[in-house]
């Protein structure tokens, strides 16, 4: 089934990063195009990739050859495990065929989120739990490309990280379950911590909601687009969703599921890349 969504045009760049903690990046013209039931070609065959190796982490930036960009800003990582990385984008600026080092990975442990910040950006990180920290990437001090970072949010025994996002200006925090629910919430709920922490109750987890899968920024002008593990995909507008101050609820229904189907994938569209796509 479907795990990830990017949106993108021809001249963006796609960052690829592997369960070995290795990057690997191509243009987006190079990705054979196809339409929309077909099947796609390995990634393997388009990436110089191990044999025992494989990608599960994903970056699009418009360009990596602007140097006022890459001088100015940072990609960050998230592990399964709770931990946080920086590291200045220009460590990522020229990536051989056979790949770099892009982060060192304990035993157990893999990478769940990717995104670059501007060195000064609150971050805020979800479990699958339903437990969220919002904490100043300040307090993650940039490492070198073969660095392991620092523990980013303390983990009660059995949960583990679902998505971390840099918080956008006069955005909200959208949290969906693999049960079909969801909700918005404003980020005035969540004050900024430190990292490390063990964080405050994002949302109510019912044997009816099932855990969270994912988080997004977003506002009402960008959509919700949704994968389940039939390879269904569902498109929900942002301003559709109610909006709520509360933490501790179990939000609502997004998607009708059938007995054994789960939400297994969530992104957002945004004005922009809808506009792009018609």
């Amino acid at each position: 089934f479907t795990e990830y969504i990017y949106p993108a045009t021809m001249h963006n760049t796609m960052i690829f990063f592997t369960k070995k903690g290795r990057c690997y990046w191509l243009k987006c013209y190079e990705i054979p195009e196809g339409n929309k039931s077909s099947k796609g070609r390995a990634i393997q065959n388009l990436l110089n990739i191990e044999s025992d190796d494989c990608v599960n982490a994903f970056l699009r930036l418009k360009t990596l050859e602007d140097q006022e960009f890459i001088n100015s800003h940072y990609i960050v990582f998230a592990t399964k495990n709770g931990i946080i990385k920086k590291t200045p984008a220009s460590e990522y600026e020229s990536i051989r065929k056979s790949g770099k080092i892009a982060i060192t990975l304990k035993e157990g442990d893999e990478l769940i989120s990717i995104f670059k910040t501007t060195g000064n950006d609150n971050i805020f990180l979800a479990t699958r739990n339903g437990m969220a920290i919002c904490f100043n990437e300040n307090d993650a001090r940039a490492v070198g490309r073969t660095a392991s970072g620092v523990k980013a949010i303390d983990l009660a025994d059995g949960d583990y990280v679902v998505g971390a996002e840099p918080v956008r200006e006069d955005s909200k925090v959208l949290l969906v379950t693999d049960g079909g629910y969801g909700k918005c919430t404003d980020l005035t709920s969540f004050r900024i911590q430190h990292r490390g922490g063990k964080g405050l109750k994002a949302y109510k987890i019912t044997e009816k909601t099932g855990n969270i899968i994912g988080i997004s920024m977003v506002n009402d002008s960008e959509e919700l687009i949704m994968v389940t593990s039939e390879g269904v995909v569902i498109r929900i507008r942002i301003k559709d969703i109610a909006t709520t101050t509360g933490r501790i609820t179990q939000g609502v229904r997004l998607i009708n599921l059938d007995d054994g189907v789960t939400v297994v994938s969530m992104d957002k569209i945004s004005a922009e890349d809808a506009v792009e796509e018609e």
